[in-house]
């Protein structure tokens, strides 16, 4: 008898990011922050050079999807919790914000993992091809869509 792999579709993607999301709200909730603070902190902290508010917004746009006017709510929250701080023009990562991302990362490392552990690494080249061509896909057709 044959078993044949299931055909990835659009389902099963949302399905895996939604879980995989699930465990790392999980965590963010123990400290107190949302998904969208977390990645919006993130965004600084990775950024190359200081990046003022409005660039920091369309960043975490396109990441997200999300609309402008949330994603200024989530600046104002993270300055409100000091994990931001404002330096001029631009907005930072404070100490406090790097060490919560720091601590994050630690906590969701080992259940990372376990999720991702024993995936044979030519699956894992395949479906980092595949997500890639499927984000680019999608831009697309958003922008077509909001043209």
């Amino acid at each position: 008898m044959t078993t044949t792999a299931p055909v990835a579709n659009a389902r099963d993607l949302a399905l895996a990011h939604y879980a995989a999301r699930g465990v790392l709200e999980h965590v963010l909730g123990l400290h107190g922050i949302t998904y969208q603070q977390q990645i919006a902190l993130r965004a600084a902290i990775t950024a190359d050079a200081p990046r003022t508010p409005d660039e920091l917004v369309a960043e975490v746009r396109g990441s997200l999807k999300a609309d402008p006017a949330d994603i200024r709510v989530t600046l104002d929250e993270l300055l409100a919790k000091q994990l931001l701080v404002a330096d001029g023009a631009h907005l930072l990562a404070s100490d406090a914000g790097r060490e919560l991302t720091d601590t994050v990362g630690a906590e969701t490392a080992p259940v990372s993992a376990r999720i991702w552990g024993g995936i044979p690494s030519d699956d894992l080249v395949a479906a980092g091809r595949v997500l890639a061509l499927v984000t680019e896909r999608a831009n697309a057709e958003l922008a077509a869509l909001t043209a």
